[in-house]
């Protein structure tokens, strides 16, 4: 399971080391896909990252894990922005699951003082749940066999939605103040204290704390997969918890927000620290606004032109790939024209030096007054072209790309 801008090396290069060490290869490899910010990669220059660390402060460690499985689909990269975060905390967590532990054991403590039992009592509609509930466990895990993750969670999450139906359909409320009802309202409670239990069991896996809030507050264990798709497990006359935790309590934009508002200006400090400490000077050098650049008013004739400056002769190679990768890119995506020209070299002089040995016959383009860059700090030594990189990982991942592999 690997991030899926390293596939290359880990399905060439390491497949080979291990034949050549005698060693046996791996059956499967999964790329995963990335979260994107907002829909763009993210970056400190930016303020934009979102840290692990920084979630885990403002909404816990299984929320964390929560979203980030569930917003990440197995064919393409999900979104991840902060207000996301919170609608999805506040519907799904604190809504789907938290209020329905909640709802169910406060009742439970209402008309029983606890005390859970199966009465016998049943109707067509408990039928419905409990298939959902005992026909949960192969579908996830048919979905993890396939690595389909966010798949997997949501088939969780559905049992608790189907208990969530459940209750209004049953409604409890109006069961209880109808005395010759009691034990059909038992039987009702009997179920979605069980399904809950199953769905808890289910949930282990991927929020292994909240499971286990949920385990102990209907005063039980969590279940072993053999045992999740039988219905009726939980102890009869066994007793919930009083005084039920909440497990998510519903968050306000309005107060979470200025906390994001903090970490991002926190981000961007210690990123203009770090440039300083390289001895680049940040916000002092302008670069060209290609926001929404039309290649295709380049042509052979009027090319874009890409200046590259200060980089080690180490780097020549790669420099070279990267130029006609771009100029490929640029032709496919609208028949624009791209000229490189290459400043200093491993040289770091004030020559220009245009490495005709290296790119030579690769770009039929002209010379014109447009560049995208130039005149880089020589003592950072990084390759930075506005419209797609910002380091070397950017444009190693852009490398990895499909239309630059096609």
């Amino acid at each position: 399971l690997i991030g899926k801008d390293i596939i290359r090396f880990h399905t060439i290069y390491w497949p080979i080391f291990l034949m050549a060490l005698d060693l046996p290869l791996p059956k499967q490899v999964f790329g995963h896909p990335w979260l994107l910010q907002g829909g763009e990669k993210m970056s400190k220059s930016r303020g934009n990252v979102i840290y692990a660390d920084d979630m885990v402060d403002l909404f816990g460690v299984d929320a964390t894990r929560y979203f980030v499985l569930h917003e990440m689909p197995f064919e393409n990269d999900g979104i991840i922005t902060w207000e996301l975060v919170v609608e999805r905390f506040n519907s799904d967590l604190a809504n789907i699951l938290g209020n329905l532990v909640s709802r169910t054991i406060s009742m439970s403590n209402k008309y029983f003082d606890g005390v859970v039992k199966s009465t016998g009592v049943t109707e067509e509609v408990d039928n419905d749940l409990k298939a959902v509930v005992t026909g949960a466990r192969d579908k996830i895990a048919d979905k993890m066999s396939g690595l389909r993750v966010a798949d997997a969670i949501t088939e969780v999450f559905n049992v608790f939605r189907r208990c969530n139906k459940y209750i209004d359909e049953t409604a409890p409320w109006v069961l209880a103040k109808d005395e010759a009802k009691k034990d059909r309202l038992s039987e009702v409670l009997y179920n979605l204290t069980e399904s809950i239990a199953i769905g808890a069991s289910l949930l282990a896996s991927f929020l292994p704390e909240t499971a286990e809030k949920i385990a102990a507050q209907l005063n039980t264990g969590l279940r072993g997969f053999d045992e999740l798709n039988q219905f009726g497990l939980y102890p009869n006359d066994n007793k919930v918890t009083e005084k039920p935790e909440i497990l998510f309590a519903r968050l306000d934009p309005k107060e979470v927000m200025p906390k994001v508002e903090a970490i991002r200006t926190a981000q961007k400090a210690e990123f203009e620290a770090e440039q300083k400490a390289l001895g680049k000077e940040v916000g002092t050098e302008a670069k060209a606004d290609t926001s929404g650049k039309d290649f295709g008013e380049y042509s052979a004739d009027h090319p874009l032109e890409l200046k590259l400056s200060h980089f080690a002769a180490s780097e020549e190679n790669q420099l070279a790939i990267l130029a006609n990768t771009f100029a490929d890119y640029v032709s496919q995506e609208s028949g624009g024209a791209v000229k490189v020209t290459v400043y200093g070299g491993g040289t770091l002089g004030n020559d220009q030096e245009s490495l005709d040995s290296v790119i030579a016959g690769t770009l039929d383009c002209a010379v014109n007054n447009t560049p995208i860059m130039s005149g880089y700090d020589a003592g950072l030594s990084v390759l930075d072209l506005p419209y797609l990189f910002e380091n070397y990982d950017d444009i190693y991942t852009f490398l990895d790309s499909d239309v630059c592999q096609e």
